[in-house]
């Protein structure tokens, strides 16, 4: 279905041989508006298709109670119009999925957006044509279009992993997914619910899911490293003061190593005694900021035994939040270094298990065997419930982009290429592939970075490009073999001089069945991801090929190949 009032009429360009579209947007999150906002700015035809029924991406889908951004709201928000930073105003100092949900739909609505938004409309297939250097699209909606430029931004974390639970189909209550809420809220009141899976979404589900049901069992395959939020509302003169320092402090957080603003470690976790330590994680942990204990020292993601002095603090702030030791214990990580899987920021998680009618089943001493009609068996008993919540996470990274049916050059598809890992040049380009761009995807900074000041920049940086073909009449860009080897050899090698590779974890697609184990992100900051970025362009796209297509019988365009 095409949401009433949308425009999805578009003009050829260049005669009846030219696209329908310069460039189609997928995904209307944070990424894709602004995408969609920057070329229709630039001058290009441009639309955007969005499986949900309204604007928000991943924040549309996860409406989950206690669903809030982990990076703090004035960070977590766009820094390319001044005049939103003066109109928006946040409300808590983490926001809560309803109101960033309202924030997206405010840009949509500020910048004119909806109009050139396709609803309820899923990209189910994209074929790339070598000689017109074209892509025609095929959708949900029964819409196909052909577009010169396709640009993914589908989100890093908007593939459901399939749930791997023997017995799920059986199970004779209700099934809820954190990732797919109902927009009627459920009423668990006076209910047995389970929850299973504890990492982020788990820890923030489990409080709101304790205040609600009568009875709660959190079923735990691997515990997480939670820090304490401190969220509160925000007062009208922080409000007033931040605003002012807006125009500096955007400057400052694009120029950043991860999109937010702290002051860098300088000495080492083993260089000080224990008591100093100690004070410098007391002060990460009172911060309230998802980096607050990563940011004191600057070997805790590199040295094994740096890492485990951290490590060690949070379990003891673990034990000193849960009364039950067994359950403190349980509680505890001790199977992967601190800050190598997402830490979690939590409000009231810890404390959920101090309720009488809180338990947890560690699926360590007792497995999960399978889910019943009745509710979920372990080894040591079956556990009865009314409705089952899934926190199992996603297919991150990759999944939104190879849920598609995407096929490049010689009819080759992005699974294909990406069975063995994943491959691009600079997080962008999978050569192979033309004209086709990815935003937070694969070996770029994306998770491991503010997602919004990420994907600002992967966005502005489309758009240029972009600009430089329209203006040298240039029409397509394909990532070079050599240049796709050498970077995916660049991200490997900056992983391996960290902890992150050795655990299994969504950032190394181990969650996932059959899926090629490879550290996904890469961990060089943004300042240098942004250098690399802004140094192709400046050389001419160094690392990609440039080509203009030829008319069928014409002799090939002197020089339409740039290095």
């Amino acid at each position: 279905m095409i949401m009433e009032g949308v425009d999805v009429g578009v003009v050829r360009r260049g005669g009846d041989e030219g696209p329908e579209l310069d460039a189609l947007v997928v995904g209307a999150g944070f990424a894709g508006l602004y995408q969609l906002h920057l070329l229709r700015e630039r001058g290009f035809s441009a639309r955007l298709v969005e499986a949900c029924e309204d604007v928000g991406g991943t924040w549309y889908r996860n409406r989950y109670p206690g669903a809030r951004c982990d990076i703090e709201s004035t960070a977590y928000s766009y820094s390319f119009s001044p005049e939103l930073d003066q109109e928006w105003e946040w409300s808590e100092r983490y926001a809560a999925q309803p109101e960033i949900l309202r924030y997206l739909g405010h840009v949509a609505d500020r910048f004119d957006l909806r109009p050139h938004i396709m609803l309820n409309t899923r990209v189910e297939r994209a074929v790339y044509d070598e000689d017109s250097h074209l892509w025609t699209v095929t959708t949900s909606a029964a819409w196909t279009v052909t577009t010169r430029f396709v640009v993914l931004a589908t989100g890093c974390t908007s593939a459901v992993k399939d749930v791997d639970v023997p017995g799920i189909e059986s199970f004779a209550g209700r099934t809820l997914h954190t990732a797919r809420w109902p927009r009627d809220e459920p009423v668990l009141a006076g209910e047995r619910v389970g929850v299973l899976g504890t990492g982020c979404s788990g820890v923030q589900v489990v409080p709101q899911v304790a205040a609600r049901a009568a009875a709660l069992t959190v079923f735990q395959r691997t515990p997480v490293y939670a820090l304490p939020a401190h969220n509160r509302p925000l007062p009208a003169d922080e409000i007033a003061a931040t605003k002012a320092d807006y125009p500096r402090y955007r400057r400052a957080q694009r120029a950043s190593r991860g999109g937010t603003l702290f002051t860098p470690p300088t000495r080492s976790a083993l260089s000080v005694g224990a008591g100093e330590r100690t004070d410098a994680y007391e002060e990460g942990w009172r911060s309230g900021v998802l980096s607050g204990l990563l940011r004191t020292y600057t070997d805790l993601l590199t040295d094994e035994a740096a890492n485990e002095t951290v490590a060690s603090f949070v379990r003891g702030k673990i034990r000193d939040s849960v009364a039950d030791p067994d359950t403190a214990d349980a509680l505890s990580p001790r199977t992967f270094p601190f800050g190598t899987k997402r830490p979690c920021l939590e409000s009231g998680y810890y404390a959920a298990f101090n309720e009488p009618h809180v338990r947890l089943v560690d699926l360590r001493r007792t497995p999960l065997v399978e889910v019943t009609p009745r509710g979920v068996r372990t080894t040591e008993r079956e556990h009865p419930l009314d409705t089952l919540v899934l926190a199992t996470g996603f297919d991150a990274l990759t999944g939104s982009q190879t849920a598609i049916d995407v096929r490049g050059r010689g009819g080759a598809t992005l699974r294909e290429k990406w069975s063995d890992g994943a491959a691009n040049h600079l997080g962008l380009v999978a050569s192979g592939f033309p004209n086709l761009f990815t935003v937070l995807g694969p070996l770029s900074p994306s998770v491991l970075s503010n997602a919004v000041t990420a994907a600002e920049q992967h966005v502005e940086w489309i758009a240029d490009c972009l600009v430089h073909l329209r203006r040298h009449g240039f029409t397509e860009i394909d990532a070079t073999p050599q240049a796709e080897r050498e970077w995916c050899a660049h991200v490997a090698a900056l992983a391996e001089r960290t902890l992150y590779p050795s655990v299994d974890s969504w950032y190394t697609g181990a969650n996932v069945a059959g899926k090629p184990r490879t550290f996904l992100a890469y961990t060089g900051g943004m300042v240098e991801y942004r250098a690399r970025c802004d140094a192709a362009a400046r050389d001419g796209y160094a690392g990609f090929a440039l080509a203009r297509a030829v008319a069928p019988h014409a002799d090939p365009v002197p020089g339409a190949t740039s290095p």
